[in-house]
């Protein structure tokens, strides 16, 4: 069945409703298609029929935004000499092509992407107009989008983030007149985080058995994430000479790669390898020699690519752990097994590479590897 419905772009195709649309001719250098297809997810008519208002809407408003960006300025000739119309001419993307021109540099594909989303989201709700055109009432309207989203404070916040910095940096690089409309935006307290559950220890213990039967490259990244407490993407990274065996205490040395940085300065640190980890470490050294890295399935020398991984692995834990437990569990988890044996928080810290509100805690270079690898071992 496909009928065309009394809405000028409203289709109805095997009972769902969808919104289609062809892209005016005079745009169609900005689009990789001639045509806009939007399924709407509903067999209610009064429903769809709504949304394809709003989808309309928000389409003409764009539309007319891009047209106008492609006129002169109008009485341009009028100006007096000297005078300087720049405010107008830089664009919201035109600030991000600028941010990520000065910012991107030798930055990874997850800072590009996460600059280029949020500004999308902004263009979405409010358009793409001049940086210092949005006014404060419409980044209020965009936080409330977000949040309407299901994003929590955190989330939000780092949205709000990304997007005054992209703006900050235009308005001063190109001395721009006006305020940035996204600063001082409230965020509300007591909006729902998606709070990440610890797996509990027998747990861990059953998925480390099940991973020395099955002894691939897959399971051997699980074991290793599960005794060290690791984030996905510092494990990801490794190379087989990160991992140092032949010592009294083997341990991971982690280090930032051209293919992966890390977080900040105190993600740089030794880990002791017990347990399942050091099994695992054993098995990656020992694996095909003629590959310098720990995980070639998900590294080389240009990239590394934690978000094929974290899928993959969340979806094998989803059959081997608690609901609400994904991959960086494991990470939340190791606190808890440390704090059960009574670990001083600053040894915790310096494991995980977490950073500490305690300026003191910063001074001098940590517990020794070998004090560190005692508490690991307790918590085995």
């Amino acid at each position: 069945m496909h009928n065309k419905s009394t809405d000028k772009y409203l289709y109805n195709r095997d009972g769902v409703y969808q919104f289609i649309r062809r892209i005016p001719v005079d745009l169609s250098d900005q689009y990789k298609s001639n045509k806009i297809k939007i399924s709407l997810r509903t067999r209610n008519p009064s429903k769809a029929n709504r949304c394809a208002r709003s989808i309309t809407q928000r389409l003409d408003d764009y539309w007319l935004g891009l047209r106008l960006q492609k006129m002169d300025i109008p009485a341009i000739n009028l100006l007096r000499t000297g005078s300087n119309p720049s405010n107008n001419d830089y664009m919201l993307t035109d600030a991000l092509d600028l941010y990520l021109k000065l910012k991107g540099i030798d930055k990874d594909k997850t800072f590009i992407r996460t600059a280029n989303r949020n500004t999308e989201y902004v263009i979405q709700v409010l358009g793409n107009k001049s940086v210092t055109a949005y006014s404060s009432s419409e980044a209020a309207e965009f936080r409330d989008w977000l949040i309407n989203k299901g994003m929590g404070k955190s989330t939000v916040k780092r949205v709000f983030s990304s997007i005054r910095s992209i703006m900050n940096l235009t308005i001063t690089e190109k001395g721009l007149e006006g305020t940035n409309g996204f600063l001082g935006t409230f965020i509300p307290d007591g909006l729902q985080e998606k709070k990440r559950k610890p797996i509990p220890v027998k747990v861990i213990r059953d998925i480390q058995k099940t991973c020395k039967e099955i002894d691939d490259d897959f399971r051997w990244l699980i074991a290793l994430l599960s005794d060290t407490g690791m984030q996905l993407g510092e494990a990801v990274g490794l190379l087989k000479s990160d991992i140092i065996l032949d010592t009294e205490t083997p341990h991971l040395y982690l280090v930032p790669h051209p293919w992966r940085r890390l977080k900040t300065t105190g993600s740089e640190r030794q880990i002791p390898l017990v347990g399942a980890s050091l099994w695992s470490a054993k098995r990656i050294k020992q694996s095909d020699p003629s590959n310098q890295f720990a995980f070639p399935r998900y590294c080389n020398e240009q990239t590394h690519n934690s978000h094929s991984a974290s899928a993959a692995l969340n979806k094998w834990l989803r059959t081997h752990a608690p609901e609400g437990c994904v991959v960086y569990s494991f990470r939340h988890s190791m606190r808890d097994r440390l704090r059960a044996f009574e670990c001083p928080k600053e040894t915790i810290d310096q494991i995980g590479g977490w950073s500490s509100s305690d300026v003191g805690e910063t001074y001098g270079e940590g517990f020794p590897l070998d004090n560190v690898s005692v508490w690991m071992t307790k918590m085995l």
